[in-house]
C-alpha cells in the first residue's frame, strides 16, 4: 500500500512535535512538512501536494477552517482538524462525519483519526459542508482576517482590513488596497457574502466597497448615484443597492 503523504501543522512547538512523531511512528503514513503556523501550512499543502494534513483549528494568521477554505476544491487533501476541548466544535465535527483529534491524544485516538480519514474521498469536505462548517464552529469570528492571494508557487495573506473596494472579473474578484491590487479566485458575490460581516456591501452587480472607506455618496442631475471612498475614488453606486447602503452607512454619511 502507498504511503500517504502528510502535512501537520500546530503553533504550538510541543503539540506540533507530538503530531510529527505520531506520524513518523504510524505505518502508512510518510510526514514531508511540518509547520508552525497557518501560513507555512497553506504554502505547504500548495508545494507538496499531500494526501493527508492534520490542522489545529486555532493558529496565527490563518487556522486550520481557513486553509482548507483559501484552498480551491481540487487542492485540498483530507483532513484532520487537532482542537483542544471544545464541545460546540466536538458537536459540528461530528455531525458532519469529519475527522478530528481532541488534544490532548493517545496513540489509540490517533489511529482511530488516521482509520477514519483513510474511508474519505478527496477533497473531503464539499463547499456546502465546509461553509457550515466554518460557520458553526467559527460563530465568534464573522468573518475571515485574510484573504488568500496566489500567484504562481507565492502565496500572500491580504488583511481585509486593507481593501478599499472590490471589482468583479468574471469569476474572479480584484481586490484594490491603496496603491496595490491583488486578483483572487473567487466570484465577487460569493466574497461579498463572506466579508458583509466585515462591513462589506454590494454597490453594483460588479463592485463592492469597505464601508469604511466611503466618505460621501451623492446623485448628479441625471439621478445616477456616486459613491466617494477615502482615496477619492468616485465609483457607481446602483440603485439596486442604494437603500442597503443608505442603511448599512446610518448616521456616518
Amino acid at each position: 500500500m502507498t504511503a500517504l503523504r502528510v502535512v501537520v501543522a500546530d503553533d504550538e512547538p510541543m503539540a506540533l512535535r507530538v503530531l510529527a512523531e505520531a506520524v513518523e511512528a504510524e505505518p502508512g503514513l510518510r510526514l514531508v512538512a511540518r509547520c508552525r503556523d497557518g501560513r507555512e501550512a497553506l504554502e505547504a499543502i500548495l508545494e507538496e501536494r499531500p494526501d493527508l494534513a492534520f490542522l489545529d483549528i486555532r493558529m496565527p494568521e490563518l487556522d486550520g477552517l481557513e486553509i482548507i477554505d483559501a484552498l480551491r476544491p481540487e487542492d485540498r487533501p483530507r483532513v484532520v482538524f487537532v482542537t483542544a476541548h471544545d464541545e460546540h466544535a466536538l458537536e459540528a465535527f461530528q455531525r458532519h462525519a469529519l475527522a478530528y483529534l481532541l488534544k490532548p491524544f493517545d496513540d489509540e485516538d490517533f489511529r482511530r483519526a488516521v482509520a477514519h480519514v483513510r474511508t474519505l474521498v478527496r477533497p473531503g469536505i464539499d463547499e456546502r459542508r465546509l461553509r457550515r462548517l466554518i460557520g458553526e464552529v467559527m460563530q465568534e469570528r464573522a468573518a475571515p482576517r485574510h484573504l488568500v492571494v496566489r500567484s504562481g508557487r507565492k502565496t500572500r495573506l491580504v488583511p481585509v482590513e486593507s481593501v478599499d473596494w472590490i471589482e468583479a472579473e468574471g469569476n474572479y474578484a480584484r481586490l484594490h488596497c491603496g496603491t496595490s491590487n491583488h486578483l483572487v479566485s473567487e466570484p465577487l458575490g460569493t466574497l461579498v457574502e463572506r466579508l458583509a460581516p466585515a462591513g462589506f456591501a454590494r454597490i453594483h452587480r460588479s463592485a463592492a466597497v469597505n464601508l469604511d472607506r466611503v466618505r460621501e455618496f451623492h446623485t448628479d442631475d441625471h439621478r445616477d448615484y456616486t459613491v466617494v471612498l477615502e482615496g477619492g475614488e468616485e465609483l457607481r453606486l446602483s440603485r439596486t443597492f442604494r437603500d442597503e447602503v443608505e442603511r448599512r452607512l446610518g448616521d456616518r454619511i
